[in-house]
């Protein structure tokens, strides 16, 4: 009252209102109270989007809201480009090959797959709870998370939850959602995209009504491939183009997918079982062109979605105090290289997503350049909540603001094991007619540095691959030693010839497959302990030739559908003990 009495006077002397000042100073001890509390956390995952195909440009509310407003994460990467475990990889900022949860049904992964290695007592959901937040979900988390099993045992870690529940997750006109302990219910007749966005806005409005932060997470199905349940004959499961809401159907009819130099090519690229892959006929092409057609409009319902719950937020007290992160659980191809619709392979369309970022401190209308991954998000979020980071993380936070001055790597791990995935109805090109093709295992690793962006990979088969986007955006020409299609001519990286950079990036892989915890993050301090490596770069020295030259090669003894150890060959580099110029390697 003091406070205000003075304020009285001030204005009577300023010409100011009384009523003026008094609002200044209620949003002056508004922003103190915001300032004193844990912020809120709205994170929403879509299915499947692309970002290398452009389907972020036919968002525009999700570009106002949030790309405007915050960051843009342009070299933001998926670690396994898979839903199941690139969720649980998130969920728990560990590596697949941690977690063990490599698939999408059992054996060897899925909602049960996720229970057996203990993750439902112990991931982030449960550790914000622990710190002081109320929690939400709604939407897809799991697949083989079922209408038989969603309650053996539930998932843990939410205040509210409302799953959607397999068969009839991805049936975009017959959802089944499961409301905390309650039954599940069908919504069949009605658009999943609809139904989420009540249940999204319910549970918002719950969050904003508690009196603790609050960490709400949205997972639509769009634009992941319809799959209707009843459909299913032999055995198949048949993954047609998504089902658009009504009233967007008619929406970009002349749009066609991005003819990129690796759309369609005349020549076959890739290894393994890519490189076999016919050039499309003419049908094929418009067929497809239809299937990104209706990828961008089933977006339209996520972008209203997510216009909704941002339009609450600005209707409270919270905004200002809320993080809104937007990503999804993997990327998506449609004619590159010549592949029908799908994901399961460690091309850029796979494995790079959008991340966008906004809240308190984060810069509106900046693009980041620094590698991210989605092993990254659960040390991101422990950063935002303010809790200390676990030991077991793989990855480290991302930086959103310009005072988190965090180191960041340059490299990213991409791992798969088992089939690939072929969507849509001229998908049927497995050995039986199927929409899966065996022996898709592969290691690789991702590297945006100083001077040189590249992938390299090691298949099941043994094949290899090594790519320089600098020169090859469209990784369309395999420079590794022996390949058909080696582009030709002395190509060098950072002056060095390719088999000295292959020894490195050899080596580099053989720590990334099998690390842990800050072997992950700094794998060049495993090789080499002793010196100043920290980088690519830095291990390409000439000093370094003879050491990098003795490496065991990563290479498997057989091709298996999950995490093997025993398929998966050498397990050990040599370690620099002193340093390579005593030449003592163990």
């Amino acid at each position: 009252m003091k406070l205000f009495t003075a304020l009285s006077l001030f204005a009577a002397v300023d010409g100011a209102t009384l009523t003026q000042l008094q609002d200044a100073v209620q949003s002056i001890l508004s922003n103190g109270a915001h300032s004193s509390r844990q912020p809120n956390i709205l994170f929403v995952i879509t299915d499947d989007q692309d970002l290398e195909l452009d389907s972020i440009s036919y968002t525009p509310h999700i570009t106002r809201h949030i790309r405007d407003r915050g960051t843009f994460f342009r070299n933001h990467f998926v670690t396994t480009a898979l839903c199941c475990p690139s969720r649980v990889s998130l969920w728990t900022g560990r590596q697949a090959h941690n977690t063990n949860v490599t698939d999408v049904n059992p054996p060897y992964g899925g909602y049960p797959k996720f229970v057996e290695r203990g993750f439902n007592d112990d991931f982030l959901p449960i550790w914000l709870q622990q710190a002081g937040y109320d929690t939400y979900y709604t939407g897809k988390m799991f697949n083989s998370h079922t209408v038989d099993n969603y309650h053996s045992p539930y998932i843990n870690g939410f205040n509210g939850s409302d799953f959607l529940l397999d068969p009839y997750t991805y049936s975009y006109l017959n959802s089944t959602y499961q409301r905390n302990h309650e039954p599940p219910v069908s919504y069949e007749g009605e658009h999943t995209t609809d139904v989420i966005t009540r249940k999204a806005l319910g549970f918002l409005d719950d969050a904003l009504d508690g009196e603790r932060p609050f960490f709400l997470a949205v997972s639509p199905v769009a634009p992941h491939s319809n799959v209707d349940p009843n459909a299913i004959s032999f055995g198949k499961i048949v993954m047609s183009e998504p089902i658009p809401l009504e009233r967007h159907e008619h929406l970009f009819e002349n749009v066609t997918i991005p003819r990129t130099a690796n759309f369609n090519p005349d020549q076959p690229s890739g290894v393994n079982w890519i490189r076999d892959l016919p050039q499309q006929n003419q049908s094929v092409v418009e067929y497809n062109d239809h299937f990104y057609r209706s990828r961008l409009r089933a977006l339209q319902g996520v972008d209203e979605l997510v216009d909704s719950l941002v339009t609450r937020l600005q209707e409270s007290d919270q905004l200002d105090n809320t993080y809104i992160i937007y990503t999804s659980d993997n990327g998506f191809h449609i004619g590159q290289h010549r592949l029908p619709p799908g994901k399961t392979c460690g091309f850029e369309e796979d494995i790079r997503v959008p991340l966008f970022i906004r809240g308190p401190g984060v810069p509106q209308g900046h693009v980041q350049d620094a590698v991210t991954t989605h092993i990254d998000l659960a040390p991101t979020f422990f950063h935002l909540a303010g809790i200390p980071a676990r030991e077991d993380f793989d990855g480290t936070a991302i930086p959103i603001t310009p005072s988190f001055d965090a180191e960041r790597h340059e490299h990213v791990t991409v791992e798969y094991w088992g089939n690939a995935v072929v969507e849509g109805i001229f998908g049927g090109i497995g050995p039986d007619g199927s929409s899966k093709i065996p022996n898709n295992t592969y290691k690789s690793v991702r590297l945006l540095g100083e001077g040189y962006n590249l992938y390299y990979s090691v298949w099941c088969n043994n094949e290899h691959e090594l790519y320089d986007l600098s020169t090859d955006p469209y990784q369309l020409h395999n420079l590794y030693p022996g390949t058909s299609q080696l582009s030709g001519g002395d190509t060098r990286i950072l002056g060095r010839s390719i088999s000295q950079a292959i020894s490195r990036l050899d080596a580099l892989l053989m720590v990334l497959k099998s690390c842990q915890g800050v072997t992950c993050i700094h794998p060049w301090n495993v090789l080499q302990p002793q010196d100043s490596v920290n980088t690519l770069s830095d291990a390409l020295h000439t000093r370094y030739d003879g050491f990098y030259g003795a490496q065991p090669q990563v290479s498997f003894d057989w091709c298996d559908d999950g995490y093997i150890i025993e398929a998966e060959g050498p397990q050990v580099p040599l370690v620099s003990r002193y340093g390579v110029s005593w030449d003592v390697w163990v």
